[in-house]
Parts: C-alpha cells; sequence; structure tokens
C-alpha cells in the first residue's frame, strides 16, 4: 500500500503545528521524519493516525481518502501506529497486550500473528505472561511494536522509535523494521535519533517549525550532513 499526505494542516488547540506537509511512502520504503523539539513531528504523525483532525489536506492509501476517518477505521484500512512512550497496558500481560492489538483477527489468524511476533521477538516469549508494566523500556518498545504486528498493517507509523533506549535495543527495532519493510510495509519514523535514522531509512524529511525544510534520500542527506545540522541543531555524522 501507497501513503500519501497532500497539503496537511493539523495542530492542537488554536495553535497550527504543521502547515502544507506533503509526503508520499510507496510499499515497501521507509521515511524518517525528523526535526528539533516543537518542529510538529509528533502533530503529523497523530493527524496521519486520526487521533488529532485535520485542519486541511488529504490522507490517501493507496488513492483512497482517509482523511476524514477515526483512527479505528484507519486500522482497517491497513494502518497502525507505535505511539510514543510505547502505551503499552502495564496492568495488562504481555499475551493480552497482543491480543488486544489483533481483536480484528480471528483465532486461528490471532495464533499465526502472535507466533510471528514471538518469532520476531523471541524475548517477548519468554515473558509472555509477565505484566507489561515491570518490562523494561526496551522490552516494552518491542511490546509495542509487536501489538502493531498484530494488526497486519502495510503502513507502520512510529513516533520517536529511539527516545529513552539503548543502542542495542534500538539496533534489535530497527532490524525489525527492515524486515517490514521488505515484506513491503510502507513505514514512516518520527526521529530524534538522526544519525541511526539517516542510515536505516530510504528518504528523509526535515520539519522546521511545521513546514518541510528539507528532504531527499537517505544517502543524500548523509552527504549534506552539515546542510542538515542547520535545521536539525545537532551533529549528523556521515559515516556508514
Amino acid at each position: 500500500m501507497k501513503l500519501e499526505v497532500s497539503d496537511l494542516n493539523c495542530g492542537y488547540g488554536e495553535v497550527t503545528a504543521v502547515h502544507e506537509l506533503s509526503i508520499t511512502i510507496d510499499a515497501g520504503e521507509m521515511l524518517g521524519l525528523l526535526g528539533a523539539n516543537g518542529a510538529g513531528k509528533s502533530a503529523t504523525i497523530m493527524a496521519l493516525a486520526g487521533l488529532i483532525p485535520l485542519r486541511g489536506g488529504t490522507v490517501r492509501i493507496d488513492g483512497h481518502d482517509i482523511s476524514a476517518m477515526p483512527a479505528h477505521a484507519r486500522i482497517a484500512e491497513g494502518m497502525a501506529l507505535v505511539p510514543e512512550g510505547r502505551r503499552v497496558f502495564a496492568d495488562l500481560t504481555v499475551d493480552e497486550n497482543l491480543t488486544i492489538g489483533g481483536t480484528r483477527l480471528d483465532s486461528q489468524a490471532l495464533g499465526q500473528v502472535r507466533t510471528k511476533v514471538f518469532d520476531t521477538f523471541p524475548r517477548l516469549s519468554e515473558r509472555r505472561r509477565q505484566l507489561a508494566g515491570s518490562l523494561s523500556g526496551g522490552e516494552q518498545q518491542m511490546l509495542a511494536i509487536g501489538r502493531a504486528m498484530m494488526a497486519l498493517p502495510k503502513i507502520l507509523l512510529i513516533d520517536e522509535l529511539s527516545l529513552g533506549l539503548m543502542p542495542i535495543v534500538i539496533d534489535e527495532c530497527y532490524r525489525v523494521l527492515s524486515e517490514l519493510r521488505n515484506e513491503g510495509l510502507a513505514i514512516l519514523v518520527v526521529e530524534q535519533n538522526t544519525d541511526r535514522v539517516l542510515h536505516a531509512a530510504d528518504k528523509v524529511a526535515v520539519l522546521e517549525s511545521g513546514h518541510i525544510t528539507w528532504e531527499g534520500t537517505s544517502a543524500q542527506a548523509v552527504e549534506h550532513a552539515r546542510n542538515l545540522e542547520v535545521f536539525l541543531g545537532s551533529g549528523v555524522s556521515n559515516e556508514k
């Protein structure tokens, strides 16, 4: 499936946080959305997921306009969200969190997809009866990704993947995202870990004060790392 966003405007209260944003992500492609705090990254992903209303523009999946759809309807259209801060159900077990993610599946499919999640994240299989709130931050992020996988998405939205995680866990999460991309998912990753996403995504877009100020392939972004520092306010490595 292909995600097309055209002239998107969104925000909170009286504040418009994102202005005229347009991006396209093809099936089997990962786009990294970069920017400093307050640039409008999370507002963008919340609007795409249907959690805040659009103030203008359109969101299409394979040409089908979903701009006015509520969040639960977008799941049926093939979209799933891994929210900032994981947002797992702390008082439920790993198994129960995954079951909630797969509510649209019949019992046979639920078991099959759960098995795939456990094969993807063996640590979750070891902790399947453990309360999600007792997991480490890295394990909770794995669970949040696994819960999204239970919806059998074709478009995956991930907000602040690396936030608060150790490098080894970040590597594991990006390994899984690469596998999902190779299976044909269109993936949007909102990140502050610029170096990491530049070497994982196919292309990147940089947000500044709600406007896209730079976009191109990841290879181009690494090549023009010094230019990106102006927008991101942080160092960007040009090492492969």
